[in-house]
């Protein structure tokens, strides 16, 4: 009735983002599915693409301790992450013909704070995905 029965989230906060990238490595199970947001860590900054687009090595949080790969931002997006942010991996598509396993396609969709909240969610730090992308919805 005044909220007393409700169950209230759990809020985990990190020291900092190394940290909060172990965690989702060693606790989360991070499954590569269409349209899944991966927490990743920023490891470097690549060249800029001739339409805007900034590209990084990132490590994506994987059972194993992380499966580095490059990426990028979209050309439109007005803010980008820097080497050690905490970033969310949009997934687009999978490619399963490029490498021995199937390899996920997509962009740095947003910077994430290191707070787990309610043992699943990452609190976002700032939105990078532009305004003129929607999400897709399904019924």
């Amino acid at each position: 009735m005044f909220g007393w029965f409700g169950k209230k989230d759990e809020r985990l906060e990190f020291a900092d983002n190394r940290a909060a990238f172990e965690y989702a490595c060693a606790n989360l199970p991070n499954r590569i599915l269409l349209e899944a947001v991966i927490p990743a860590l920023v490891e470097e900054e690549g060249r800029r693409g001739r339409d805007g687009e900034r590209t990084f090595l990132v490590t994506l949080a994987a059972g194993n301790g992380g499966r580095q790969l490059w990426t990028c931002t979209l050309a439109e997006a007005v803010d980008w992450p820097v080497v050690g942010d905490f970033v969310g991996f949009r997934v687009v598509t999978i490619a399963e013909d490029l490498a021995d396993e199937p390899t996920p396609i997509g962009y740095i969709a947003a910077v994430l704070a290191p707070l787990l909240v309610g043992g699943k969610y990452w609190k976002i730090a700032r939105n990078l995905t532009p305004d003129n992308i929607k999400q897709t919805f399904r019924y």
